[in-house]
């Protein structure tokens, strides 16, 4: 069962891990270095009842799995936690855009909302990668 959570393939997955894990490392640790724009007072803005639970709780984990992706420490269940809030956020903030300014705001908006989801669809199928912690661990538990 183990094997199976953290099994990787060997696909240069080095590249998009770097990607995801440094854009998410970046936006957590904003949450709590600019709190008015993008932490509790962004929470606030979107309509989120208890904004500095909510901005804490997303900072971290958006931390936490920044981090687990840029090692490739259980990178399919840092996928999965970073996709729930890319869904999230695609609820909150992309379709109002969509339903108030039409189509290609929203295409223009969603750009690379849309990147980072594919890439991390891609991480969740295919895991960490050959430079990974899971492959280190798969390979030696073998």
């Amino acid at each position: 069962m183990k094997k199976n959570i953290i099994k990787t393939h060997p696909l240069p997955l080095i590249i998009p891990r770097m990607i995801i894990g440094l854009i998410f490392l970046s936006e957590g640790i904003q949450k709590f270095v600019t709190p008015e724009t993008v932490g509790p007072g962004r929470f606030a803005k979107i309509g989120f009842q208890n904004p500095e639970f909510w901005a804490a709780l997303v900072g971290l984990v958006e931390i936490i799995c920044g981090v687990l992706l840029l090692i490739g420490l259980l990178s399919r269940l840092a996928s999965v936690f970073l996709l729930i809030i890319m869904a999230v956020a695609f609820i909150t903030t992309k379709i109002p855009i969509l339903s108030e300014k039409g189509f290609w705001s929203f295409a223009h908006e969603y750009r690379t909302d849309f990147a980072m989801t594919l890439l991390l669809i891609m991480l969740l199928y295919f895991g960490g990668g050959n430079y990974s912690v899971d492959k280190y661990i798969t390979d030696s538990g073998e």
